[in-house]
């Protein structure tokens, strides 16, 4: 089937990503002595390594070795207790933290050199008047370009602690030297919430890429702004949304429930139930709600739109969603790395567990998920396999499964038009946005007249430039891709990329939203028409 192989990637980074944290670190030291004490089991394990360490013929480093130990033992117990390597700590903690230090700047590594895309609005960059076209050669008087350097070399040059100063010198196209900007560098939001605007004069739209601790935040200041705006509806997007901390998610959901509404419950394996109510502080608890998931959205996501669904609040809009209804704590283990544990199970309002079957292994469970795209689930509803067993009812008697995933209360099948493996293919790759870029760098003068929703609304991709990327992929692709079937659908990607590069945050989902059907869809309930 050709889902499979268009979904691969996207299925994999899900599977990987997805999940639910509670709390911060466990470290050794946040635990009983009786759990270090003398164990056979452990001694077994340590003697090995010493006997490796000491006594094996050739010089092994036994660090691998137990990464590979803890990666095996964790393969044997579920599918989202994962272990983290000290050298992907700070990563992984800096996109669930929500920021980082740096100087603000989206750039690409291009043509032996840092290329900015554009400066993070009200970011350092932007202050000190580093703008999108502007080429970094030297920060610190370290050279920043040619070949010898990587992704990650780049970024390092520029991240250093929190206010400290860095040196840069920029190329400028039409300046006749290179400029000198001082940039001090500061704290730097990683966006959890992608987009936030009215899709009609009543209709809000908020869009949410994961549940990372500044999520609330953004999300509380974008239903204020969209309320500003006169909105009494609003369209909750958690499409692709891997999940990320339960506490947030609950305080999202919080925000549409009336006072003393179960949100969730968790049990541990000593059968602990810990129960998670709303509270006083809603803003949205009387607004007509719809929330759009997708088979992408997992865990956190889930507790979102069970929540709703169990509470008979908003409509759940999409496809069934990913099938995730496992808890975990991450655990220092001392060395740097850590493990993200499974401590629980959550349960939604009506005592559904979510959780998908993994007891024959891993390999078993992400074969099931393959089987339901290979099944034709995505295009038609009555493929959606439910057990009977696992039926329940809602306060206001609507039936809900459990099982596997959040079963939408209206389906709308994928778009083959916009989701197709060619346009896939060409976004992740970065074509369409290198081709912008360089689009851009040969007159971006052509723009600065065009205000952003004046670009969003009434802006059109000339033909000329969607055949000038045509001949961007001949010369730099070896098995001539050609889109000819999807030719609007490139344009309306080159739109949104260009919106993009150019405004910013939110700017590509408010043009790409354009020929969404699932956006369609919503619009059309909202007026009434279904």
């Amino acid at each position: 089937m050709p889902y499979r192989k268009k979904y691969l990637p996207l299925i994999i980074g899900v599977a990987i990503a997805a999940g639910i944290f509670v709390g911060g670190k466990l470290n050794f030291s946040d635990v009983p002595d009786k759990l270090f004490s003398k164990n056979s089991k452990k001694d077994k394990l340590n003697r090995l390594i010493d006997y490796i360490d000491y006594d094996y013929v050739d010089d092994v480093n036994t660090d691998s070795i137990v990464d590979v130990t803890v990666n095996g033992i964790l393969e044997n117990l579920d599918p989202h207790s994962v272990y983290i390597p000290k050298e992907e700590m700070q990563s992984v903690a800096e996109n669930m933290k929500g920021d980082f230090v740096g100087i603000g700047i989206s750039f690409y590594p291009y043509r032996d050199s840092i290329a900015v895309i554009r400066s993070i609005e009200g970011g350092p960059s932007a202050k000190a008047g580093i703008r999108g076209g502007d080429r970094i050669v030297m920060a610190d008087g370290d050279t920043l370009f040619g070949n010898t350097l990587n992704d990650g070399q780049l970024v390092n040059k520029l991240k250093g602690p929190l206010n400290s100063k860095v040196n840069l010198k920029v190329f400028r196209k039409g300046e006749p030297k290179l400029l000198d900007f001082t940039v001090k560098r500061s704290y730097i939001p990683i966006k959890s919430v992608d987009a936030a605007y009215m899709l009609t004069s009543k209709l809000g739209y908020i869009k949410i890429n994961r549940f990372a601790e500044s999520t609330y935040k953004e999300f509380k200041k974008s239903l204020d702004k969209l309320l500003d705006l006169g909105a009494t509806e609003l369209a909750l997007d958690l499409r692709d949304n891997p999940g990320g901390f339960l506490g947030i998610a609950e305080q999202i959901v919080d925000e549409f429930l009336e006072d003393d509404k179960l949100i969730l419950f968790t049990k541990n394996k000593r059968g602990n139930i810990e129960k998670s109510y709303a509270t006083d502080k809603g803003d949205f608890e009387k607004g007509k709600l719809f929330v759009l998931i997708n088979e992408n959205s997992a865990s956190a996501s889930e507790i979102v739109a069970g929540a709703l669904q169990d509470n008979d609040k908003g409509t759940i809009i999409g496809r069934r969603s990913y099938g995730k209804g496992l808890v975990q704590r991450e655990m220092d283990l001392g060395d740097g790395s850590a493990v993200r544990l499974t401590v629980s199970r959550y349960y939604t309002p009506t005592g559904r567990s979510i959780q998908r079957p993994y007891a024959k292994g891993n390999k078993d469970y992400y074969d099931e998920y393959f089987e339901r795209l290979d099944s034709g689930e995505l295009l038609d509803p009555e493929k959606i396999q439910v057990a009977d067993s696992l039926k329940y009812k809602t306060p206001k008697g609507k039936i809900v499964y459990g099982g596997g995933g959040i079963i939408p209360d209206v389906f709308v099948p994928i778009d083959n038009s916009m989701q197709n493996e060619t346009l896939t293919f060409l976004q992740r790759r970065g074509f369409i946005g290198y081709f912008v870029f360089e689009s851009l760098e040969k007159d971006r003068k052509l723009y600065n007249g065009i205000k952003r929703q004046a670009f969003i609304d009434t802006y059109e991709v000339p033909e000329k430039m969607v055949y000038a990327f045509q001949e961007y992929l001949n010369i730099r692709t070896e098995s001539q891709l050609t889109f000819v079937a999807y030719h609007e659908e490139v344009k309306q990607y080159i739109k949104a990329t260009l919106a993009d590069q150019l405004y910013g945050v939110g700017a590509f989902e408010e043009v790409f939203n354009q020929r969404d059907i699932m956006i369609e869809e919503v619009v059309e309930l909202s007026n009434g028409k279904k």
